[in-house]
């Protein structure tokens, strides 16, 4: 009884250090209080301010495409890369698992500045590679979304697929993603989560007339518009609303489909 109270007290703890702080955040975005601190009366203010300045509106129309542009890039080479790997010799699986953990141990900045070094110094590229930067920022993590449902797969279908006389073509698209789609959408949600909470590589990669959400709101807090500071307070909480949405559907969408399967 002890233990399990201790463990209990253990998670508890773990989800207020968690939450909390958001869940204070989401409840000051909807009253008219400058600071967090006093709450003086409910208000859609910040939503109204959020939703109605330009500048704002742009900066997330912006990182959206970002988001979503590098996020497709970073999935179509973390899938194939993965799916390379796997159906490799031993040698080169292993060698390419410990190649793409590197990027994904190694600090952002790091990655942010070799990048710059590469494409703007090396190559002599203007400093507008923030697509290329979040694609190899995003990539390895998509692969690692990726090699346990290929782990999972049954390795006799390939096989099977070209014996029956399938191309390799064939066989990939029609056999082998679908086995791995859940995998796919899980790398590809996370490399869009990833574009939009990098501030290292976006900052070492952008042109200096466009702002990422993470660059706008460090620049917005060493400011003095209060209103800005209050907005982004709204759009964090939309954005965790989200997260907690896509999360919930992709959680329970596969339970209720093997619900359906045991049904029939």
């Amino acid at each position: 009884m002890f233990k399990k109270c201790v463990k209990y007290a253990i998670i508890g703890l773990v989800l207020i250090f968690m939450y909390v702080p958001i869940l204070i955040l989401a409840v000051y975005s909807f009253t008219d209080s400058p600071n967090i601190g006093a709450i003086h009366s409910f208000s859609f203010h910040n939503y109204v301010t959020l939703f109605t300045t330009p500048e704002l509106i742009d900066m997330i129309i912006g990182s959206i495409a970002l988001a979503i542009g590098s996020a497709v890039l970073a999935t179509i080479l973390g899938t194939t890369g993965a799916i390379g790997a796997f159906y490799s010799k031993k040698n080169v699986n292993g060698t390419m698992s410990v190649l793409n953990q590197i990027p994904v141990v190694n600090a952002d900045v790091v990655t942010g500045f070799s990048l710059c070094i590469l494409l703007v110094v090396v190559f002599g590229i203007s400093k507008n590679t923030y697509i290329p930067g979040h694609t190899v920022l995003s990539a390895p993590f998509v692969y690692l979304a990726v090699v346990p449902k290929l782990k999972q797969m049954d390795p006799s279908l390939y096989e099977a697929a070209l014996d029956l006389g399938a191309t390799p073509g064939y066989t990939l698209i029609h056999i082998i993603i679908p086995q791995i789609a859940s995998g796919i959408v899980s790398g590809f949600v996370m490399a869009v989560t990833l574009s939009l909470d990098d501030y290292f590589v976006a900052t070492y990669t952008k042109p200096a007339t466009f702002d990422t959400i993470s660059t706008y709101v460090v620049n917005a807090t060493k400011g003095s518009q209060t209103n800005i500071k209050t907005a982004l307070w709204a759009l964090s909480t939309i954005i965790f609303l989200i997260v907690v949405i896509v999360e919930v559907v992709m959680n329970f969408a596969p339970i209720k489909n093997e619900a359906q399967k045991e049904k029939h």
